[in-house]
């Protein structure tokens, strides 16, 4: 098992303007010095986090990266991501490849088109003007699951389809922004599970931050913070010391200093890197959500 110098958390967002409000990255490093933002003087673009972690790349920096979205789509389930659709990818890194393609023209690594692809938008449930649309391939009320998600359920947890593009806890649109942003890095920055873990330089893991604020003693169905006490608790529960206080307290930055101290910490254990259930099928099509066992 590989160890690591720096950890870095991108909460990420699928917002389609050019910085969106829900991207925010915190760093720390090995010991117990507390998580830290990094903020650019006009905040976050998509584009301006790609160039981030491709000179990372370049520098082959020693750093994991978590970052929060799902960067599959359901594939076990049914055995394919859009059932039906001959021209459905096979696998993850074809898919992050599809849906770049299909949004090439839209900026920002927006990807609000795909979704809403005659060849595609069956599978999504999507917010048109004034009116919710369900695609007729929409399986049940809550959608499709990937087995990590599952997993996160039986702990806890409770993670939303990939295909629901709809409501405040929906992920879908951050995941499809996020497969153009893995596309852009494939060769460049390796990806858990889909990529082995390289010997050195940064490594990419999917998370999701309500595993971290469990496992720093938030309470069940409360996994938000937006005040410095609480994120001083919740830091020194993962070994962490307190951080320096913030103009502002959000639930983005929050979110990222939390799960990158988080992250420092779980990054050592080996049980992690080989969860139950992940097989060579899955870490092809689906990937896995650090974390989940």
């Amino acid at each position: 098992m590989r160890s690591f110098k720096n950890f870095v958390c991108i909460d990420w967002s699928g917002e389609a303007v050019a910085r969106p409000k829900g991207l925010a990255m915190a760093h720390c490093t090995t010991g117990s010095f507390a998580p830290r933002l990094l903020k650019p003087a006009r905040g976050w673009s998509r584009e301006s986090i790609l160039k981030w972690l491709l000179d990372h790349a370049k520098a082959q920096t020693d750093m994991l990266i978590g970052l929060d979205l799902s960067p599959g789509l359901p594939f076990v389930d049914a055995g394919d991501y859009f059932p039906g659709n001959p021209s459905s990818p096979k696998d993850a890194k074809a898919l992050w490849e599809l849906v770049d393609r299909k949004c090439a023209e839209e900026a920002h690594l927006s990807a609000s088109t795909f979704p809403k692809n005659d060849n595609f938008k069956a599978h999504f449930r999507n917010q048109y003007p004034g009116e919710t649309v369900t695609g007729d391939a929409f399986v049940g009320g809550a959608g499709r699951l990937r087995e990590a998600e599952h997993r996160q359920r039986t702990n806890g947890v409770n993670p939303v389809s990939c295909f629901n593009l709809v409501g405040a806890a929906q992920v879908g649109k951050s995941s499809l922004t996020g497969m153009r942003l893995l596309n852009r890095l494939r060769g460049k920055v390796p990806v858990w599970p889909f990529d082995d873990v390289p010997l050195r330089g940064p490594l990419i893991v999917e998370i999701y931050t309500s595993i971290a604020a469990r496992a720093a003693g938030m309470p069940k169905g409360r996994s938000k913070i937006r005040d410095g006490d609480t994120l001083n608790r919740m830091l020194a529960n993962l070994g962490s010391e307190p951080h320096p206080s913030l103009e502002r307290y959000d639930d983005h930055s929050t979110d990222a200093m939390l799960t990158a101290a988080w992250l420092r910490r779980a990054a050592n254990d080996p049980a992690l890197w080989s969860p139950r259930g992940l097989t060579p099928a899955i870490a092809r099509t689906e990937g896995w959500t650090f974390g989940a066992i």
